[in-house]
């Protein structure tokens, strides 16, 4: 028997895609007017917000695991099933979202804004010189927020009165990263998108349908 295609869903596909290419394109135009106000805001500099040091510094991936972690232990002390399965979801999926965007990040040769070089997009290797693992010329997209959005967007999808927490705090680790000069504001919503897109092929293929019950105590609905 041939599949048959839901054509809502199909073409909430196509819009949302298509939504996302325009987004990530139109961010692009914010660069250089972005840098320019933090830097005119901050005498010549980049910013040294203490709040946003601190989210740049806590906000990464082994942070949101430890913090996922002590979460689905917890549900797992009192057989909250649900939570357990919204939880290791949002810890694939931050991890699934954060190898995506590295795979781009560490070969596209993007300058970060505070780099010295002169901005632009080198690729993998400069002349004689490789550039992954480069951190001034890995910027696109920020890993720090792919792996934020990774987590936040499942718990959006899932329960949506912690999701859109955690979602402001994933914009703020993103603003933050902006601000230090560490991405431009089209690194942050490129992975963004991205991140978002895994969480919710995660969510709805793999938690909310149960396939990762082997890792849940308690009784399954």
């Amino acid at each position: 028997m041939t599949a048959r295609i839901h054509k809502p869903s199909f073409f909430l596909a196509a819009l949302l895609g298509l939504l996302g290419i325009v987004g990530i394109s139109g961010s692009f135009l914010l660069d250089d007017p972005v840098s320019r106000w933090i830097q005119d805001a901050n005498e010549g500099h980049w910013s040294h917000n203490p709040a946003a040091e601190f989210l740049s510094k806590f906000g990464d991936w082994p942070e949101l695991m430890l913090a996922g972690l002590v979460g689905y232990l917890l549900a797992r002390r009192f057989r909250n099933v649900r939570w357990q399965r919204i939880l290791i979801s949002a810890m694939i999926a931050s991890t699934l979202a954060g190898m995506t965007v590295n795979i781009s990040r560490l070969t596209t040769g993007r300058t970060r804004p505070r780099a010295v070089a002169e901005q632009g997009w080198y690729g993998p290797k400069h002349g004689d010189q490789w550039l992954i693992g480069e951190a001034d010329f890995n910027s696109f997209p920020s890993g720090h927020t792919a792996t934020a959005f990774g987590f936040a967007g499942v718990l959006l999808f899932a329960c949506a009165d912690f999701g859109l927490i955690a979602v402001a705090l994933a914009s703020a680790i993103a603003l933050s990263r902006i601000l230090l000069g560490a991405h431009h504001p089209s690194d942050v919503v490129a992975a963004a998108l991205i991140s978002l897109l895994v969480a919710w092929v995660v969510w709805f293929q793999l938690g909310q349908r149960g396939r990762i019950d082997g890792l849940v105590r308690g009784s399954v609905p």
